[in-house]
């Protein structure tokens, strides 16, 4: 898979970003996509054909396979990156509005077209509260499905067709289970820098308001 594109836009994205935000870009790229490219794509890259149960009936060790793992994880890591960071979308395409609009009536309509402020800080704030609730569902999504954020050494199956319970094992467990506790860990901290720059800017946004009101009572 080529991650051009997303980095392309988290780049762009990051010059309207806030202080907040930057760090939230620089965790996405340095710690979820390299992460996911240089090593959690190689460690899951053959997870079906390592997976092994100690009986050679026909069907029985793809059907526990489907069983474990409806899901790859990996497919699933691939795919929040690319919900997570779909976003910030929202704000490069008004930014480029507010830009295609200055130039349509040839006259400087914005003191800047990537500030922060009016309707540009709406679909901000809306950005945030979607890559938020990508991030919860996911990790809700990741608990459901694999029963919570573990990677057994020992499965026990006993689905058709296999004749009778039969022990299936996961190719380097351990490891696979430090980037899962990693990736879920960096899934958490961007939920935290999500809320504290959502928090930061209602704030902001909340004083200069009572600051705006309080000067016209002055006058």
């Amino acid at each position: 898979m080529s991650w051009g594109f997303l980095c392309d836009l988290l780049s762009g994205v990051n010059k309207y970003s806030t202080g907040v935000g930057r760090i939230w870009v620089a965790i996405v790229f340095m710690f979820r996509l390299l992460v996911y490219v240089a090593a959690a794509e190689n460690i899951w890259k053959y997870e079906h054909d390592e997976f092994e149960c100690n009986i050679k009936q026909p069907g029985c060790e793809n059907v526990c396979f489907d069983y474990f793992f409806p899901v790859s994880h990996i497919r699933l890591w691939a795919l929040q990156l690319i919900m997570v960071s779909s976003p910030s979308l929202l704000v490069v395409f008004h930014v480029a509005y507010r830009q295609n609009r200055e130039k349509h009536h040839n006259q400087k309509l914005y003191r800047n077209p990537g500030e922060i402020d009016g309707g540009l800080l709406c679909t901000y704030l809306i950005s945030l509260i979607l890559k938020t609730g990508f991030e919860i569902v996911f990790l809700v999504l990741f608990y459901k499905l694999y029963n919570g954020f573990k990677i057994p050494h020992l499965l026990k199956c006993d689905i058709r067709p296999c004749p009778n319970t039969v022990d299936c094992y996961i190719s380097k467990p351990t490891e696979k289970m430090i980037f899962l506790y990693f990736l879920v860990a960096t899934s958490c901290l961007c939920i935290i820098l999500n809320l504290s720059e959502l928090s930061y800017l209602i704030c902001k946004y909340s004083q200069k308001c009572y600051l705006n009101r309080y000067m016209k009572k002055q006058q």
